[in-house]
């Protein structure tokens, strides 16, 4: 039956290789973070203990293998697992087999790591962990070396770019002005979560570039996207488009997976004759002329996924086109097909919260209080911002939500009281205590309002960041009393 050839895309092997390997080293990335990150954050001593989650997990419904179960070692063993399999997969071993193995290695990581997912709580509330989920399943269908690239399954990843894409870029079109008068990257390098090293750089470009930034970025997600459907070249460029836009973001920010997931995703509208055409280097032919014949059970396993891909494409398709659009939202409890998009209004200020602690007993105005330094957001006014992406510093992350939304969050004064017991696990997340494992008397919190230092302030200070007091929203608290609330 000839008109069953369609179905195979031979001509997207190197878009294969890059899919399946570039997505499992996501997953690499993922189980890593988790496995440095989780206990101290959810573990049994944690600072939203997981155990304490289940205890009313019942009425979730979401799925995790620690429904029953949790322990600390439990969480380290699935991660290990999830090491192990993501790096099997980025060496290629299993696309070495039938087109079951990378398909049973690809749907293992996803319930892995769907199930930290589903009971990380706010610290895995961030929408690049529903995207590698929606990823890693999606991916898993693209078979192995036995057989040609499914067609269909190409089409769903190309599909998952696009509300990537089109749904971000529709969210800030629906949201803050400044993305409509195109100063929104007036502000953004300055005030985004956890800048990186050239954040600075970009935020000191002339004005009218800033401007030229924000319509490249309208282009590239609200125009692009359309085009990554068409023929070839066409579909290959505008990839191509996505990449570089979406290298900027990774040179100018840390913004965990997120930018790295887009660009891994866009080779999927990339043949062989455009990657070979850009890099000569990639092979025309990857197997030598091998005559590959896809078996008709993996052809019927292949539209069964994207049958079930595609009925679940309704939601989030309605969302994109609706008044009031969602923003990384997911519509079902596995977390497939899901609808993206962040960023919709930029903060014009930033505010940072500090948090210090004293071995005073009484303190005054003479008192010593020494900052606690976190490995990513801004502390130090000296220091370069350090490159972290595609590695996620979840503490980081939620300290800069904090002045949005409040400091009285039990995740933070179980952070507080940590640091007055100088906990090990906790003071791991930090990349400077100021006391070397000794426990200080009290602890206080303060805010900050930070900006870039101008090239003329830097030549005179050394300092690229200037920070003024704004207030003090936590005073000094102890273990023997507090003026605040404690877990």
């Amino acid at each position: 039956m000839d008109w069953l050839s369609w179905f195979d895309a031979p001509e997207y092997e190197f878009a294969r290789q890059v899919l399946q390997r570039g997505v499992a080293a996501l997953y690499f990335v993922a189980f890593l973070s988790s496995l440095n990150q989780f206990p101290a954050l959810l573990g049994e001593r944690g600072l939203l203990p997981v155990p304490e989650y289940l205890a009313g997990f019942s009425r979730l419904r979401r799925p995790t293998l620690f429904r029953w179960r949790y322990s600390d070692r439990l969480l380290r063993w699935v991660c290990a697992a999830g090491l192990a399999i993501s790096a099997l997969l980025v060496a290629g071993i299993p696309q070495v087999g039938p087109p079951w193995v990378p398909l049973i290695a690809f749907l293992a990581l996803w319930l892995l790591y769907m199930s930290i997912v589903n009971v990380g709580q706010t610290f895995y509330g961030f929408g690049w962990e529903m995207l590698l989920l929606e990823a890693g399943f999606t991916v898993a269908f693209l078979g192995s070396d036995q057989t040609d690239p499914p067609r269909t399954i190409l089409i769903l990843i190309v599909w998952l770019v696009f509300r990537l894409e089109f749904g971000a870029g529709m969210i800030k079109i629906r949201g803050g002005r400044e993305w409509r008068d195109l100063t929104a990257l007036y502000y953004r390098h300055e005030t985004q979560p956890m800048p990186g090293p050239l954040s600075r750089q970009a935020h000191l470009l002339p004005k009218p570039l800033h401007k030229v930034e924000v319509l490249g970025n309208h282009f590239a997600q609200l125009v692009v996207p359309f085009f990554l459907f068409a023929p070839q070249p066409v579909a290959g460029v505008a990839a191509a488009v996505v990449i570089l836009t979406q290298l900027w973001l990774v040179a100018s920010g840390n913004f965990a997976w997120l930018n790295w997931i887009a660009i891994v995703l866009a080779f999927a509208a990339v043949s062989d004759p455009v990657a070979h055409a850009v890099f000569p280097v990639i092979p025309l032919d990857w197997h030598g002329g091998a005559d590959r014949e896809t078996p008709l059970w993996w052809l019927a396993i292949t539209l069964a996924a994207t049958l079930l891909l595609l009925v679940l494409s309704y939601w989030p398709l309605r969302n994109l086109f609706s008044k009031r659009q969602l923003m990384n939202a997911s519509f079902n409890r596995w977390q497939l097909v899901n609808t993206y998009g962040a960023f919709g209004s930029v903060t014009k200020q930033r505010i940072e919260i500090v948090v210090e602690g004293t071995l005073d007993n009484a303190p005054d105005d003479s008192s010593d209080w020494r900052e606690y330094g976190f490995k990513g957001k801004p502390g130090d006014l000296r220091r370069v911002p350090r490159q972290w992406a595609p590695y996620h510093l979840r503490l980081d992350w939620l300290m800069w939500f904090l002045p949005l939304r409040t400091v009285h969050e039990e995740w933070f004064y179980a952070l507080l009281g940590k640091l007055l017991e100088a906990d090990r696990q906790t003071l791991r997340l930090l990349r400077d205590d100021p006391f070397d494992g000794e426990a200080p008397h009290l602890v206080r919190v303060r805010s900050y309002h930070y900006r870039f230092s101008t090239r003329k302030e830097f030549r005179e200070t050394g300092n690229r960041w200037v920070r003024t007091l704004v207030h003090e929203p936590i005073p000094p608290v102890s273990l023997r009393g507090s003026s605040g609330r404690r877990r």
